[in-house]
This record gives structure tokens, sequence and C-alpha cells, in this order.
């Protein structure tokens, strides 16, 4: 699938706080600012994580264990058939990472065109064959992968026949700037022949911009309501003003990158007539 211009993804992830309300303030922004899609995470927590670990102390807005946080920034199914629901409405494209086959399953209505797989789930080859065999348009992030990593993951979307791009990502909660390593786009797409967007989790914009520049089909950042909130994923992300600000200006950058042609268009040509008019011949 190619995109006529970049595909541009809301990363809400678990920034809702298990709040309905505020997932549905979030599609809002995400659909005001021009964004493409929305995007979450499902996880099925006794499957992703040990009862030791659950168990463990956490201190959280639910409660005192890390089961408490997990199950509270949970939805239920019914609850995200609502928020599709939402987003079918606001006519934004939605779709979820998840991080266990069986959210993988349970997710298939939800996951109406596109699979995500985020950047922890692209070693476990178990669910890469599972999400390749529902052959929908998967997005790929790269993030603590290796080259061998990513090669195995290409191979197995290949073999099943499942269209894929992957999306150089640095995983690291926020990423500075001089960890980009935005060349990474273009090795990906060398390597892999491929096309590859950028999944970013700086503070500020600029790295988005320059993968755009650097010809990413996809940009996905995760927004908030407000960075200060409850959230490990909220100092990574945009809020509403910075993210339309953002979506903005690569719908603008996406205009001016042009194809590259090194014929002048016909504004210049007549131009040119006028200015070299005194020592044009014929």
């Amino acid at each position: 699938m190619r995109f006529p211009r970049v595909y541009i993804i809301a990363e809400i992830g678990i920034n809702h706080n298990g709040d309905f309300e505020i997932a549905k303030e979030l599609i809002d922004v995400a659909s005001n600012a021009g964004a493409d899609a929305v995007k979450f995470q499902k996880r099925t927590i006794n499957d992703v994580y040990s009862a030791e670990f659950l168990d463990s102390y956490r201190e959280s807005p639910w409660g005192k264990t890390q089961r408490d946080q997990k199950m509270g920034l949970e939805f239920s199914l019914e609850q995200y058939k609502e928020l599709k629901d939402y987003c079918d409405r606001k006519e934004i494209d939605s779709f979820a990472s998840c991080w266990d086959i069986n959210s993988q399953h349970e997710m298939s209505f939800f996951n109406k065109k596109f699979n995500k797989i985020a950047s922890a789930m692209t070693t476990y080859k178990e669910f890469i064959k599972v999400v390749a065999r529902q052959r929908k348009y998967t997005f790929i992030s790269t993030g603590m992968t290796n080259k061998s990593q990513i090669k195995d993951v290409v191979q197995i979307f290949n073999k099943e026949n499942c269209p894929f791009e992957l999306m150089h990502c640095v995983s690291t909660y926020p990423m500075i700037d001089e960890d980009a390593n935005l060349n990474r786009i273009i090795k990906l797409r060398n390597e892999f022949n491929c096309n590859v967007g950028y999944s970013g989790h700086e503070t500020g914009i600029i790295p988005s911009i320059g993968a755009v520049c650097l010809g990413s089909t996809s940009l996905e950042r995760h927004i908030t309501l407000d960075r200060s909130m409850y959230g490990s994923d909220q100092a990574a992300s945009i809020e509403p003003d910075a993210y339309k600000h953002l979506v903005s200006s690569i719908r603008k950058l996406s205009l001016c990158m042009g194809n590259g042609d090194l014929t002048p268009n016909e504004k210049e040509l007549t131009l040119g007539k006028k200015l070299r008019g005194h020592f044009l011949e014929g």
C-alpha cells in the first residue's frame, strides 16, 4: 500500500488512563488536527505479565499492586467497540497494537484496515506469524531490534504474503534528539526494499519533520491532553496545540517535497523568457 501523502497516526496508547471520556477527547484531538488514524494498545494482563509481577507493589491511582495499575489502564472489548464506532463517526481510522496473541484475535474487529506490531513484540515469532496470517497492511516498529531480528520479521511477512511497512523507532521515553538516528530510515528502505515510516518518542517535532524529509511514508506520535498527567508515555507525547501544528507542518512539507524533476515548471519558464530576454537568441 502506498499512501498519497504521509499517513499520520495519533498514538493514544494508554494515555487515556482507563478513562473512556479522555479516550474520546484524544480522538477529537487527532481528528481536529487532521490525523489519518488513532491507535490504542491492548493487553491480556494475565498473559503478558507473571502472577509474581502482578502481585508486586506499585502505587497508582487504582491501588497498590502492579495488577491494579495494569487493569486500571485496560478497556473492555465493549468499550473498544464503542470507541471504534466513535472513530467511524469522526471519519478517522482506528486500530490497536496488541501485546499478546489472545488480544490480537480479540481485536480483529477493531483493526479493520491495519495491524501494528509494537517494538516490544518484534522478537515474538509466534505472535508475528499470527499477525502476518491476517494479511492486513501492518506497521512494524523496529525499536530495540537489530538487523537480523528485523530480517526474521520481514521473512515471515513475505512468506505469508502480508503487506507491511517498517517504522524506524528508538524506544526511549522521551527520546533525546541526538539518539534519533534518522538516517536509519534510508538504511531500512534500501536493505528491505519497503516503505519505511517513523514512530517518534521525542518531546518536540524536529525529528518528526526530519523523518518526513527523508521520505517516511507514515508518522506515529503519542498524543496527550496534558504531559503532566499520570502515565509512563505522557512525557514523550504531544499536547493538542503542538500536535495540530505538527500535522499542519507535515501536510505543508509534503506539498513542498515534489517529485524531484529537474525540468523547470511552467511558471519558471514564463518568467525565464522575461528575465533572460536581453540575451536569448531566436
